[in-house]
């Protein structure tokens, strides 16, 4: 046996009780009116009631909000129900074959508009606008680390790997002999990555110009990213960390193109153009 939902059951006993008060509102069948006619003759009034009646508070126009429900919806149900009760007042059906008048039947009553438990709201009354999920997506400053960064740093990898290739060709850059004691070249010149060192020992005394002057500007540079705690990658957000990272990088190049092309036999400064470069790649 197949079962039945409770709320199928529930409106069938609803829409049962409705007619049986409707049939016991009519005259009883074969019985007489007052005035002597029969009633299967006899108008029943009673049963279709008045659509003023069955609106109830429906003739006026709702123009507000209820419950979170939109008014536009509350008043396109307020009119459908109005129309439903006028044309179930007018409704008529010809009377019996014998009689030449017409009998108003019971006007049929309108089927319940409610689902389970009495609740009649619909699903877009029930959805608020602009509760739905909006599909826009917001624009982010973030990129994924595939492919966009890394093949930047490959391009470049390869960009400086030819660079390289390019200047090691063109470029002669032998091995200097070996050493000898007894001829020391003049003048005697480190590295080009020391140059800048050297140049401050011209100038400073030792302890000066190799550990506090270098000591402080590393220093500096560690402390710079917690003094300057924006996060932004804008330079005009990033005064402080630019700053100081250029006035280490301006500083240290000056001294090394000092010790590069200005520095003669001696380490005595010199003009590159009136007694040539002394300086070997």
């Amino acid at each position: 046996m197949v079962e039945v939902p409770e709320h199928l059951l529930k409106r069938s006993a609803e829409r049962r009780a409705q007619l049986s008060g409707t049939s016991g509102a009519a005259a009883p069948t074969g019985a007489e009116t007052t005035d002597g006619t029969p009633a299967d003759a006899a108008p029943v009034e009673a049963a279709a009631p008045a659509p003023a009646a069955v609106a109830g508070d429906d003739s006026q126009e709702i123009t507000e909000d209820r419950d979170g429900v939109p008014a536009h919806l509350l008043e396109r149900a307020r009119k459908r129900r109005v129309a439903a009760a006028a044309g179930a007042a007018g409704a008529v059906v010809p009377a019996a074959a014998a009689a030449s008048t017409t009998v108003k039947t019971a006007a049929p009553v309108a089927p319940s508009g409610s689902g389970p438990d009495g609740h009649t709201q619909r699903l877009l009354t029930v959805v608020k606008s602009g509760s739905i999920q909006q599909t826009r997506a917001e624009a982010v400053d973030k990129v994924h680390t595939w492919p966009h960064l890394l093949v930047i740093e490959l391009a470049a990898a390869l960009a400086a790997l030819a660079m390289m290739l390019i200047f090691s060709t063109i470029v002669r850059a032998p091995l200097l002999g070996l050493a000898d004691v007894n001829q020391t070249p003049n003048p005697s010149k480190a590295p080009w990555y020391f140059l800048g060192l050297q140049e401050m020992l011209t100038m400073f005394h030792p302890m000066v110009a190799g550990v506090t002057i270098p000591g402080m500007g590393i220093f500096l540079l560690i402390i710079s990213p917690y003094v300057d705690k924006n996060p932004s990658n804008k330079p005009d957000d990033r005064k402080w960390a630019i700053s100081m990272f250029t006035l280490f990088l301006v500083f240290w190049t000056i001294l090394v193109i000092i010790g590069s092309f200005f520095r003669g036999a001696g380490f005595n400064f010199v003009f590159p153009w009136k007694n040539g470069i002394f300086f070997e790649l």
